[in-house]
């Protein structure tokens, strides 16, 4: 239509310098200049009659009609890139592109063995794994900015509602000390021995830690005394700490099957209490699932795990015919050895 007041490129612009906070960082994340990225904003302002940007501080501000378009153009593109990755299935799989999200560990350490199985069969299609919290990975699901992500935490609630979730694997966090701890010769250790421990572990709002906590917790374990010395960002930085004597840690089984194997970690045993958290697939139902989303997840995720795996199909409303009988995920192609998420 014609008579539309902004463009795509417009849009684009807009979400660029909202991200970026300048018109210059913006211009650069386009690679166009400034002049031109400035005189978008002043056409685009001109045809809507009311401004965008409060121009008074160091920092580029949306106006309270700025925060509106920029809904409306985020939603805008989404469709627009959803439509594009419609038109590339008709090539049935010779192109296009499959973007998985994850939380930390499972984007870490499982996601790329998964990847790696996918571009064996379909080395055309192009895969990007984006690694980011529970919540935005959520959030990126529903914007339509990913196809599927394995998520380790809660679904926020405001998005209960909308996407799909479906029970994937049981993933144990095992608690690991360097092989030389006095209590590594211990075939299983007692709950009062954890309040003896230095902790290294995750800041207390990540997921993981949440978690260990809530089980703990339920397991009669008292969590506040337990000496936390100290916090880190990453579990690669946890297991190194871990090895270095620095402490003990919670870490998932498949981020240490490595070590593991080469005897430089130990997995201790605590008598009556097993840490677990349930790994979920999510979706959104309502959104254009791509041909490779469906590959990915008919032919990988069922060889990753021992749990039967049932989605609804792409685009079904969940008040509809679908709701009460969903198609189980099969295998198309001989299984691989499944990931020992529990040993």
């Amino acid at each position: 239509m014609s008579d539309l007041p902004f463009t795509l490129d417009q849009l684009r612009i807009l979400k660029a310098i909202a991200a970026e906070g300048s018109f210059k960082r913006a211009a650069d994340s386009l690679y166009v200049s400034q002049p031109a990225v400035s005189l978008q904003v002043q056409n685009l302002e001109r045809q809507l009659d009311v401004p965008l940007f409060d121009r008074g501080g160091r920092r580029a501000q949306l106006t309270e009609a700025g925060h509106l378009l920029l809904s409306y153009g985020d939603r805008i593109l989404s469709l627009c890139q959803e439509t594009c990755r419609a038109i590339e299935d008709l090539q049935n799989l010779q192109g296009g592109t499959l973007i998985i999200g994850a939380s930390q560990t499972t984007g870490t350490y499982l996601l790329p063995r998964m990847i790696g199985l996918f571009r064996q069969k379909y080395a055309d299609v192009a895969v990007q794994l984006h690694v980011h919290s529970t919540r935005r990975t959520a959030w990126s699901v529903a914007n339509g900015q990913v196809d599927l992500a394995i998520i380790g935490g809660e679904l926020p609630p405001e998005l209960q509602d909308s996407l799909q979730r479906v029970p994937y694997a049981e993933d144990e966090l095992a608690l690991i000390m360097p092989m030389y701890h006095p209590l590594a010769s211990q075939a299983v250790i007692q709950r009062e021995d954890l309040y003896k421990l230095h902790f290294i572990a995750l800041d207390s709002q990540s997921t993981i830690r949440k978690v260990i906590d809530q089980v703990l917790t339920r397991c009669g374990i008292e969590t506040r005394r337990l000496k936390i010395e100290m916090e880190l960002n990453s579990i690669e930085a946890i297991k190194t700490a871990v090895q270095s004597g620095l402490g003990v840690a919670f870490v998932s089984n498949s981020a240490i099957e490595k070590e593991l194997q080469m005897g430089v970690l130990h997995r201790a045993k605590i008598d009556a209490v097993v840490v677990n958290r349930t790994l979920s697939v999510i979706f959104n139902p309502n959104r254009y699932r791509s041909k490779a989303a469906a590959a990915f997840t008919t032919e990988i995720l069922p060889q990753f795990t021992n749990l039967p795996l049932n989605f609804k199909p792409a685009g079904a409303e969940k008040n509809g015919a679908e709701k009460n009988g969903v198609k189980p995920a099969t295998p198309a192609t001989p299984p691989a050895e499944p990931l020992n998420l529990s040993p």
